[in-house]
């Protein structure tokens, strides 16, 4: 398959296009980046070679099969709306859209022309991730009770790109951060959220642009009545990744207690019993991108669906929140 990339506007982006260099099932890479600097700036990093044409021009002559989109957040929606109107697949860096209305053209058009639409949920196959829904799927210990997680990440206006801070470019904290734990959530706990309890965003880190609400907390409620407490707030200092604030979930079961992060190569499960185990997380079999290509074959929509599903979710709480 071909595919076309439009914009290298956030370094989300970069790790997708090396992915499809190295992918055997991708046959031909297109390029195209409105920006000067933006161009110029993947051109010195990843050495790309862009198209002398306009998106429209692109979609309408590019003998292309799938689109890969990396521009402003704020732009993404209509970016992915023109390419599923010209009978393209997408995948796309989150959010793939920053409104509810988008969301339901994006989903029309998906279901009309059987369409597939990927996205860079990474969460999903982070190791401890694997083993954490293996966990849970055994049903040792139980059904879900509660959950509570944390993404938090760090404002780092040195290198975080202008454009975030744009009216309208943004989309919103929850849309932005938060579709990682929800989606990661409904992936392993086969669980949709059913109710938006409480949820607020507000400034406080972000002390140069006071219009932009990076504070943003919510309490949801899930099938069968298991509550959902996160935070994903811009409320880290730099190098946020490194702190155990940096995608933490905590899940309490009928029968224990099990923990895992980004920052630790293993599950750890607190039993009844008083044990605690810990259980090494295990390597993914699969990419987003493989998936999304799987399903492009195979004619499924279980991918899809869970990402527009989760991006409604977090839609959803991001307008409870304002």
């Amino acid at each position: 398959m071909n595919i076309l990339f439009y914009g290298f506007r956030h370094g989300h982006i970069e790790g997708l296009y090396k992915m499809a260099k190295s992918c055997a099932d991708i046959e031909k890479i297109y390029c195209i980046e409105d920006d000067e600097n933006a161009r110029k700036t993947a051109f010195e990093k990843l050495g790309i070679e862009f198209c002398d044409k306009t998106f429209e021009d692109a979609l309408a002559t590019l003998p292309i099969d799938a689109v890969a989109i990396g521009t402003k957040y704020g732009e993404r929606g209509s970016a992915v709306i023109k390419s599923l109107e010209s009978g393209k697949h997408i995948i796309a860096d989150k959010p793939i859209c920053t409104s509810l209305c988008e969301l339901s053209k994006i989903r029309e058009l998906s279901e009309e022309k059987n369409l597939k639409v990927g996205c860079m949920l990474d969460l999903r196959y982070m190791p401890t991730a694997i083993t954490a829904k293996r966990i849970y799927e055994s049903g040792k210990y139980g059904e879900l009770c509660n959950i509570s997680f944390d993404g938090q990440h760090c404002i780092d206006y040195a290198n975080r790109p202008a454009w975030y801070f744009e009216e309208g470019m943004h989309g919103g904290t929850v849309n932005d951060l938060g579709i990682h734990g929800v989606d990661l959530v409904r992936h392993i706990f086969g669980l949709e959220f059913i109710k938006t309890d409480f949820a607020e965003v507000r400034n406080k880190y972000a002390y140069k642009t006071p219009d932009f609400k990076d504070c943003a907390m919510f309490v949801c409620t899930l099938e069968g009545g298991a509550k959902v407490m996160a935070d994903v707030s811009y409320s880290a200092p730099a190098n946020q990744s490194a702190l155990p604030t940096y995608w933490q979930f905590r899940c309490w079961l009928e029968r224990g207690m099990m923990t895992f992060s980004w920052n630790d190569d293993s599950v750890t499960v607190y039993d009844t019993d008083g044990n605690v185990l810990k259980i090494k997380g295990e390597t993914s079999k699969s990419t987003y991108l493989d998936d999304f290509i799987a399903e492009i074959r195979s004619g499924d929509r279980a991918f899809t669906d869970s990402v527009l599903r989760s991006t409604e979710t977090c839609l959803e709480i991001q307008k409870k929140a304002e």
